[in-house]
Formats: C-alpha cells, structure tokens, sequence
C-alpha cells in the first residue's frame, strides 16, 4: 500500500513511486465531449429513459460500462509503462436524490472490477468523486444541469458526500492497489469559506474509516487555489491541474498568442511554477491530476497540440512531478483511442451539430454561431462593465449559460430520439463500439508517452 512521505510516494518497502498515468473519464462519470451526448449526465439518461423506457436504457448502460473499460484496456496502459489511473466516479451509481444516504451496494460492481483489472497488471487506482450531491463546481463535469455549485450552500448535501466517502474508504480500506482517494474534484466554493472546515471534517471521516489510504485533495477553483487548507494533513497530496491555455479547443498556434496572452514552453514553465508553488512551499507531492490538450483533426494544429504535451511532460519530469493525463477514451476529441463503428455511424452526424453550436464547453472554441452570440457578448461588455462572474469572468460565464446550457439542454431531446426504434442487439452494438479492439488509436500520443515513459 502507497504512503506519503515528504515529498514522495512509497510503497511499503520504502521502495519510491512516481505515479503517472490517465484519467478514465467518460465511464462512471459520463462527459458529454466523451461520449458524444449533450447537456450532464442525469439529464441525459432520463432523456435516453423515455424513449427506451426501464428495462431497455438498463440494457444500454450496463454493456457500455462493462465494453469502456475491460482487459485489453488495462494491458495496453500497462504496456506504455503507466502505473496509475484516476477513475472519476459519480455519485449517483451509490446513492439517489430520492433516498439519501440509502447506499447501493451495486455501485461497487464496475469499480471492483477495473480496479482489479488494473491492480492485475501492477496499475494504481484513484479514486476520484467527480459528481457529489449538489454538484461542487459550476459545470457539466459534476452532472450539474445548471451554473450553482450548490453543495457549497446545503449541508445536507455536505453531510451525504461524507457519509458516501465513510462507505467508499470502508470498501477499500485493505485493498493495496487502491493508491488513494481523490474526494472532490476541481471544487468550486464562491465564498472559499465553506471548503476549508468541510476538509476537515472529511479528512476526519475518511481516516477514522481507513487510516491508512492517500488523500489526493484538490484546491479550491478548479484545483488552483490552496489558500483554503489550514492545516498540512498527513499522507496527503495535494493535488494541482494544469491545463495549458494553447490547448484549448479556442487555442491558438503555439508557440504563439491565444486571446491576447502568450504561450511556449517558457510560460508553460512560469505557469507550473506559480500553480505549484504551495506543494514545494510545503514540501508535499506534486501531482498533476488533470492535464493534456484537445485536437482537431488539423495535422499541423495537431502536431503543435503534441508539442504542448511534450513540452509539460518534460517539465514534470524535470520536478519529479507525477501526473494523470486527461482523458483515456473518447469519440474523437482529446483520448489516447476513440470509438467509431455503429455509435459513430448512428451520432456522427449529431456530434457534427453540438460542434457546430459550440454545445459542449470542453469542445468549443467559443466563436460558433458568431453571428448571433457576439452582439449579446458585445451587450454585456457594453451594459455591466463591471461583472466578473465566478470562477471565470463574463465571457466564460455568458457562453455556459447559453451554448452549454441553453443550447445543449434543447439538443437532449433530439439525441435521444436517436435510440429510438433500435432492438437490443443495435443497442448492445452501439455500446461495444467503445471496446478496444473496435476503437481507432490516436497513434502520435500513443508513441509520444511511451517514449516518455521509458525514460
């Protein structure tokens, strides 16, 4: 089992980890940019349940879980010399907002059985709460249909994500493949005054439940504030992302400018230092738990996204800094390999249209449909000068509101309908279009980590 020591990992022999690896995004805490669906997640499975009602939509999700991730996922990771991935986990797979705190021991099933996957091949698992009641930051990535982190406001919620945590660490309190446990991703408590006693108190509950697991805990706004934490707890990395502006889907070239602000290798440095800055001050971990750019099909864009890649790897590997690249597995956006087959033959077309709306925050370069959005943004510049909305200004805000809400809720319906009509071996096929042998490679990233990860 990993323990924190200074500013390592160790396994229980002494013998020291640098954990590097992926994030399994899209899997138990579905993304719309991953799996092609618009909108949170919730919002889209009670869509896809009316049209295929109980039994069928059951049918759906089940095999996609089980084909996302199975054996040959696990030997190849392994087989590019990773040693760690993050699961992101929603909490609705344990508990409903019907009957809090009635745990479902169901939910353990995919993640017992991709952590031994995993475990069988020598890769770590952390575990990582990407969704908890209420929802902790403002976007689709915590299942929120709206722009309130409102676990921040509720203790109710609060006193669920605790008890949620108590059952997880009891789970896995003996298992030694388990790395640690990531309880909330990227927070986003306005006030950052609610997000320092709420640590904790959960440090408390987790420890009393399983003393002797990592805690992986991220700062306040999304992983990038660490004022928040008043005490330094033992066997805890604090855990810091580190998305390069040029990787943007808006970025621009690189080296080069993107909306006014320059970006190479120098600044990827400067930015490291300054988001890294409160791990070395305290002499903890470092630990990227999020990075990696997106790509566009372009080769020469794309060979410059490659290029922000490797130049963050050399960075980390100049500080000894472990990291999980984000994300493992999509429809074509950001993953190391992307479904095609059936699932793109039947959604192609729609996830041609949220792209071109700029529906899905993660995928868009905040110019589609130009035409009609730059006089509102032009409005809100010109009428409230002074509006700096949290966590990312205006601009940011008056996009999530209208493309990634609006706009992506009003695109539900119509993926939806897309199921209907299909018996149950279409359904089944369109689920086993994410299994590996089906998945086309994104074979420059493939070869650029293993080549790092040999070293």
């Amino acid at each position: 089992m990993l323990h924190v020591s200074g500013a390592r990992l160790y396994t229980d022999d002494d013998t020291p980890v640098r954990l590097r690896g992926v994030g399994l995004g899209g899997w138990l805490n579905m993304e719309n940019f991953i799996t092609g669906y618009p909108a949170n997640e919730s919002s889209m499975r009670h869509a896809v349940r009316t049209v295929l009602g109980e039994e069928r939509v059951e049918l759906f999700f089940e095999r996609l879980l089980t084909s996302f991730f199975t054996e040959d996922d696990a030997a190849l990771l392994a087989g590019l010399g990773m040693n760690c991935v993050r699961i992101p986990v929603n909490y609705r797979h344990w508990e409903s907002d019907e009957r809090p705190f009635e745990i479902d021991p169901r939910g353990f099933r995919h993640l017992d059985r991709v952590i031994g996957l995993l475990g069988a091949h020598g890769i770590y698992s952390v575990i990582d709460l990407h969704a908890l009641p209420g929802s902790q930051n403002q976007h689709w990535h915590s299942d929120n249909p709206t722009h309130v982190a409102g676990f921040w406001q509720h203790r109710h919620f609060q006193d669920r994500a605790v008890h949620l945590w108590e059952v997880i660490a009891d789970h896995y309190r003996d298992n030694p493949w388990v790395a640690g446990y990531n309880p909330v991703n990227e927070p986003g408590d306005v006030s950052g005054k609610v997000i320092g006693p709420f640590y904790d108190r959960l440090v408390k509950a987790v420890r009393a439940a399983d003393p002797h697991h990592i805690l992986f805990l991220d700062g306040n706004t999304y992983s990038t504030d660490f004022s928040i934490f008043r005490e330094m707890y033992e066997n805890t990395v604090f855990v810091l992302h580190d998305y390069a502006l040029a990787g943007f889907a808006h970025g621009g070239p690189y080296p080069g400018y993107t909306r006014g602000e320059w970006c190479d290798k120098n600044e990827l440095e400067r930015t490291f230092a300054r988001r890294s800055r409160f791990q070395r001050e305290t002499g903890t971990p470092l630990w990227v738990g999020e990075f990696g750019p997106v790509y566009t099909g372009d080769p020469a864009v794309d060979q410059q996204r490659y290029q922000i890649l490797r130049d963050q790897l050399d960075i980390y590997d100049e500080h000894g800094a472990g990291w999980s690249l984000w994300t493992y597995k999509d429809v074509g956006l950001q993953g190391l390999v992307h479904a095609s087959g059936p699932y793109l033959r039947r959604f192609g077309g729609f996830i041609a249209k949220k792209r071109r709306l700029g529906a899905d925050r993660w995928g868009s370069t905040m110019e589609e449909a130009a035409d009609v959005l730059a006089p509102l943004h032009d409005l809100v510049e010109h009428e409230f000068p002074g509006w700096e909305p949290y966590p990312w200004g205006a601009r940011y805000q008056t996009d999530d509101l209208i493309r990634h809400i609006l706009i992506a809720q009003a695109l539900l319906p119509e993926y939806a309908e897309l199921f209907r009509g299909l018996g149950d071996d279409e359904l089944t096929g369109l689920a086993d279009s994410f299994l590996l042998e089906r998945c086309e490679r994104r074979q420059p990233l493939l070869d650029l980590l293993a080549e790092n990860l040999r070293q």
